[in-house]
């Protein structure tokens, strides 16, 4: 039997979901431990004694200046060398989930892993205002991503609840981002097709992206919350909608004979520093 690889669940100020990734982490088989940063800083704790670090979602420092950027400077300043010395080994993992796919993309981790450079951005909704509900998105077949093992081409729904999660970047980024299959996920309409069209793309981003790998497809960074699905009673509709089969059209909501959609992410990863 494998050790149960050790999580390390980042925290700090204004962070709101650190306990349901911790969750979904130990339910996945991980050994989850909520890490406040400053003890990071501290050196209180030590980021390479863990396989996986996750950045959950919440409003770091109360998203100031842009959502994600204080949180993202505070890392890069202080654990800058750590978190590139973490991620050049090859057993190790890397989540962030709405406010924490936000300091992905500021801290540089993705989509490039350029440390300290921003190639792309998460910007203001283009409907202008903050957007709470369940959504669909569909795995990308052919994705970079080390965690979608046995997902490829799913319909899914997960929550999502933000104000800045517009994806963009200048043409040859996302070119490049498109051309090296970094897409993970992806907003599609009742048809399943990829749609720039509201409320089924709840924010404007760019081709629809919902979530991109990095180069070494170690690091995952997405929008919606697959930690606020990682058990079956989570979902509104889970009473009515729970189906038996595997969750390839839009209208089916609860995943595989009633099985939480979001759980499988959280299970491939922790595969995956396994192996």
């Amino acid at each position: 039997m494998n050790k149960k690889p050790k999580a390390l669940i980042l925290k700090a100020d204004g962070i709101n979901r650190e306990e349901e990734m911790v969750f979904a982490f130990n339910i996945a088989g991980a050994d989850a431990k909520l890490v406040h940063i400053n003890d990071l800083r501290s050196k209180n704790e030590k980021l390479g004694e863990f396989q996986i670090l996750g950045i959950p979602g919440g409003f770091a420092y109360g998203d100031d200046v842009v959502a994600g950027k204080v949180l993202a400077v505070e890392m890069i300043s202080y654990l800058g060398e750590e978190l590139r010395k973490f991620v050049e080994r090859s057993n190790t993992a890397i989540i962030g989930v709405c406010n924490g796919f936000q300091v992905l993309i500021r801290t540089g981790l993705v989509p490039f892993g350029n440390v300290g450079n921003m190639d792309a951005t998460l910007t203001n909704n283009d409907s202008g205002h903050f957007e709470c509900r369940w959504i669909r998105v569909k795995v990308e077949k052919g994705s970079k991503s080390n965690f979608l093992t046995g997902m490829e081409n799913e319909i899914i729904w997960y929550p999502v609840a933000h104000g800045e999660g517009k994806f963009f970047a200048r043409p040859n980024v996302l070119s490049q981002i498109e051309k090296d299959n970094l897409v993970a996920f992806r907003y599609v309409d009742e048809k399943g097709l990829p749609t720039q069209k509201y409320p089924d793309n709840p924010n404007g981003s760019i081709n629809a992206i919902v979530g991109i790998s990095d180069e070494t497809g170690r690091v995952l960074g997405l929008m919606p919350h697959p930690e606020c699905f990682v058990r079956i009673e989570q979902h509104p509709n889970w009473r009515r909608e729970a189906v038996k089969k595997p969750a390839r059209h839009a209208s089916q909501l609860a995943g595989v004979a009633g099985r939480p959609q979001g759980l499988p992410l959280f299970e491939n990863i922790v595969d995956f520093v396994n192996q």
